[in-house]
């Protein structure tokens, strides 16, 4: 049942990298069939309107910086747990997925996290995950802090770092590193040498930063180039940050450096983050995005012009070929994607 769970998301994204690969044919280029041995559980995959227009509309192209066009997307039908959802392509921007509400999205963030660590696990034997703060990954840590994902994941190979943290001390409930202690990572059998928290007890932020950065090429063996996790787990607010990348602030512009102290004038604080360039180097980039609140931001970061500047969202993309950039959204979030069916 569990390797069931990530065939099917494997399946799903062998569908979704085929169909991107006909879309554009000639009329007379045949859609292949599945195979006489294919289960018959996979997802299905219904052809949208875009696949008979353009090929750059099908293809999702994103819009050229300045650019004030919308972002053309396709929407196929993924099967799931016994209810479809739906699936719509953005081409460079992410693959998004939706699911019906926050409850369904903290379930679906916990199998793609079990998932990823699986797979990271058996062909690299560790998994290095970077996690967000926010509702939806506090809600999919106690469902990874319960069975069956207590026993299925292989806690003693898994290695947790964070993508941001508030310049608060672990014990604040506004803490990341802190609620995501008490909400599960103490209560499942990881090592707390593989917990890996920005130090917010040091001097200043920037010095913060600058040991986190050292420690992330320590545990990578990566003294040079940008480490890989295996799974970049982001979030994103209504004003299109992710991350604690906030619109406007100097983090947004890279310098080579992986981890970041950023002063937010608008909270008029300091935030620790990871850089852009690291983020985009992960092999899975998740993002987990429910709520109305977060609809018209959603719509503006993945159809609306690039403007990474006001919305830092924008600025992840995968830098590497096996690199995936996937959405998971409710209902409620992806109501405004005009690809989306009534």
């Amino acid at each position: 049942m569990n390797d069931d769970g990530c065939k099917q998301t494997a399946a799903s994204r062998r569908l979704h990298e085929d169909d991107k690969q006909i879309v554009g044919a000639t009329p007379a280029s045949p859609v292949s069939a599945p195979s006489a041995g294919a289960n018959p559980s996979s997802p299905t995959l219904i052809p949208s309107a875009q696949e008979q227009g353009s090929q750059s509309a099908a293809m999702g192209k994103a819009p050229s910086p300045g650019s004030t066009g919308r972002v053309p997307a396709e929407r196929v039908e993924v099967g799931g747990e016994g209810k479809p959802g739906s699936t719509i392509d953005f081409g460079p921007r992410g693959q998004v997925d939706v699911v019906a509400d926050g409850s369904a999205l903290a379930r679906a963030a916990a199998e793609r996290f079990a998932c990823a660590v699986e797979q990271a696990v058996s062909e690299r034997g560790h998994a290095f995950v970077a996690l967000s703060g926010g509702t939806t990954p506090k809600q999919m840590g106690s469902i990874l802090a319960r069975e069956p994902y207590r026993s299925r994941i292989p806690w003693d190979r898994v290695h947790v770092f964070w993508g941001d943290e508030r310049w608060v001390p672990v014990g604040s409930p506004e803490s990341n590193a802190g609620e995501a202690r008490r909400g599960f990572l103490d209560l499942v059998p990881i090592p707390q040498s593989n917990v890996h928290p920005w130090d917010t007890a040091a001097e200043s932020p920037r010095e913060a930063a600058a040991t986190y950065e050292g420690m992330l090429r320590e545990q990578f063996g990566e003294p040079g180039g940008i480490p890989r996790f295996d799974l970049v787990l982001l979030g994103m607010g209504d004003d299109g940050h992710t991350a604690s990348l906030f619109p406007n602030t100097d983090a947004l512009v890279p310098d080579g450096r992986l981890a970041l102290a950023n002063y937010v004038p608008k909270m008029d604080a300091s935030r620790l983050t990871l850089s852009a360039p690291l983020l985009n180097a992960g092999r899975e980039i998740l993002f987990l995005v429910g709520g109305p609140g977060k609809a018209d931001t959603l719509e503006a970061v993945l159809e609306g012009p690039e403007l990474p500047a006001s919305f830092p969202a924008q600025l992840i993309r995968p830098a590497l070929p096996d690199s995936k950039l996937n959405w998971l959204v409710d209902e409620d979030a992806g109501a405004k994607l005009s690809h989306r069916d009534s």
